[in-house]
């Protein structure tokens, strides 16, 4: 979605909003289950989860703040570089 709203953000920038909203529960949901004690991963790939959460919602908050398209491809980034990680481990 994210892509999208960057790839064409004369005409896709209305979607942003809703962009922005699911990535955001997407890095809910990694970040509580992930940090969580039970979760078996070692506690620092948990910190570094922890960390990349709290940054992916503070550059949520910037762009919400102020829609700029060259601060989209950060969230972008990272959520693919993640997914491909979380590929190679499967």
């Amino acid at each position: 979605m994210l892509q999208g709203v960057c790839d064409d953000w004369a005409n896709r920038k209305p979607d942003l909003e809703p962009a922005l909203l699911f990535n955001r529960r997407l890095w809910t949901i990694f970040a509580t289950s992930v940090t969580r004690p039970e979760n078996p991963l070692p506690n620092q790939v948990k910190q570094n989860i922890a960390n990349i959460s709290l940054f992916i919602f503070n550059q949520t908050v910037q762009i919400q703040t102020d829609p700029q398209p060259e601060k989209v491809p950060t969230l972008i980034s990272i959520n693919r570089e993640i997914a491909a990680g979380l590929r190679e481990a499967t």
